[in-house]
C-alpha cells in the first residue's frame, strides 16, 4: 500500500484527531507517518500503529517559527520515502506542496479550521494576506481537500475553486458512561483544549465568582495560561479552579464523564470560530455530558438531531449563569439533555466517519 506523510506544527502528543486519522489510514494498510514538532516540555510518544517523528526548531512562535518549520519540513520530506503527502491547515501547506511538486506526489489538504480567519490571524492584515496567498498559490496544485464540517466546506469550496469533502472530527465509540453523572455540589464544569484568545475561559472564570457550588477544570494549556492562572487568583476563586496541564487522550476520556457540564464557549472573533465544529463537543456528548456552547451554525444544525446542548446567544458572564443556574434550576431539561446525550453518542463516532476518510484517500491513488 501506499507510504503517507501527514504534516501538522504540533508536537502529536494530545492530537486526538490526527491520531485518529493516521490510525484509520494505517488500519487500512497505508503506511504512515505523521510529522509534527519538538517542544522543550514535549513529553515521549506514545506507542502507535502509525509511525511518528518531530522536528526540533529554535523558535516557537511567529513568522520566524513558520519559515523554520517549513524549511525544516521541506528538507525532510524531501529525503523521506514517500507516495503522498497530507498537509493539514495552511501552516504546513507551503512545504508540502513544494516537495510534492518537485517529486510529483499526490498532495491532500485538510484544513482543520478557517486558518486566515482565526482571532490571531484576521485582525492582523499584512499576517492574514500572506496567508491567503500561500492558499491561492498551493491549493490548486491540491488533488483532494477536506474539513471538518459542511460549513467550512462550503465556504471553502466558493473561495478556492477546489471542492472539498467533509470528515468531522468526532471521537471513536467508549463504553457506555455511567448512568449516574457527577450530582454535585460541587458541579464540575469541564473546558478541554487550548488556553488562546477568543475561547471564553476569562467569561467562565468571571461567572464562577456568582456560582459558588461550581468548580472549572481546564484540560490543556497555552498563550493564555499564566494570564488566566492570575486572573483566578485575582478573583478569590482558590480551588475552585482546576488547571489540569495538557493530558493524554486517553487520560482525558477517563475525566470527562466526572463533569457536570462540558465548556464548548467562543467569541466571535473572525469567521473560524462561527463556522467551528470543536472535537471537544463530540467529546463531551461521548461521554453523556451534556454542553454548554454557542448558537452558531453548526451547533444549531447538530442540536436540532439531538438536543443535547444549551447554546448561548452572546458570550458573557451574567450569560452564562443565567444558562447554568436555569439548568440547575430545571432538572428535567438537564436529564433531557443527558438523555440525548446518549442517542447521539452512538451516531457521532468516528467508525461512522472513517469511511468517509478512506473513500478521499482511495480516490488520491485510483
Amino acid at each position: 500500500m501506499a507510504r503517507i506523510a501527514l504534516t501538522v506544527t504540533n508536537d502529536l502528543t494530545c492530537d486526538q484527531r490526527m491520531q485518529r486519522i493516521a490510525r484509520t489510514l494505517s488500519n487500512a494498510g497505508h503506511r504512515v507517518l505523521l510529522i509534527g514538532r519538538q517542544l522543550p516540555e514535549s513529553v515521549p510518544l506514545q506507542r502507535m500503529p502509525f509511525g511518528q517523528r518531530r522536528l526540533r526548531c529554535r523558535f516557537r512562535r511567529g513568522p520566524l517559527f513558520y519559515a523554520e518549520y517549513n524549511l525544516r519540513l521541506c528538507w525532510f520530506l524531501l529525503r523521506l520515502p514517500v507516495d503522498a503527502i497530507g498537509a493539514v491547515d495552511l501552516d504546513t501547506l507551503l512545504a508540502a506542496c513544494f516537495v510534492a511538486r518537485v517529486r510529483r506526489k499526490p498532495l491532500v489538504f485538510d484544513a482543520h479550521e478557517y486558518f486566515t480567519e482565526t482571532p490571531e490571524v484576521t485582525h492582523r492584515p499584512w499576517v492574514k494576506r500572506v496567508w491567503e496567498t500561500v492558499a491561492r498559490l498551493c491549493l490548486p496544485f491540491c488533488r483532494k481537500a477536506y474539513t471538518v464540517g459542511p460549513a467550512l466546506a462550503s465556504i471553502f469550496t466558493q473561495k478556492y475553486g477546489l471542492p472539498f469533502g467533509v470528515v468531522r472530527n468526532v471521537p471513536e465509540a467508549m463504553p457506555t458512561p455511567p448512568e449516574r453523572v457527577n450530582a454535585g455540589p460541587p458541579y464540575v464544569l469541564l473546558y478541554q483544549g487550548a488556553l488562546n484568545e477568543a475561547r471564553g475561559i476569562e467569561q467562565m472564570l468571571q461567572a464562577l465568582t456568582a456560582l459558588p457550588d461550581y468548580e472549572l477544570w481546564l484540560a490543556g494549556e497555552g498563550d493564555l495560561s499564566a494570564p488566566l492562572r492570575q486572573l483566578a487568583q485575582q478573583l478569590g476563586l482558590g480551588q475552585r479552579v482546576r488547571f489540569l496541564g495538557r493530558l493524554t487522550p486517553d487520560a482525558l476520556r477517563a475525566l470527562t464523564p466526572q463533569a457536570w457540564l462540558g465548556v464548548n464557549v467562543l467569541e466571535k472573533k473572525g469567521l473560524s470560530y462561527y463556522y467551528s465544529l470543536a472535537n471537544k463537543f463530540f467529546d463531551y456528548v461521548q461521554a453523556g455530558v451534556p454542553v454548554l456552547t454557542m448558537n452558531f451554525p453548526e451547533y444549531q444544525a447538530l442540536n436540532a438531531q439531538y438536543p443535547v446542548a444549551y447554546l448561548l446567544d452572546e458570550l458573557q458572564p451574567e450569560a452564562v449563569i443565567t444558562a447554568i443556574r436555569e439548568l440547575q434550576r430545571c432538572p428535567e431539561r438537564y436529564e433531557a439533555m443527558r438523555q440525548a446525550t446518549l442517542q447521539a453518542r452512538q451516531v457521532w463516532i468516528w467508525e461512522r466517519e472513517a469511511p468517509a476518510l478512506l473513500a478521499l484517500w482511495n480516490e488520491v491513488f485510483a
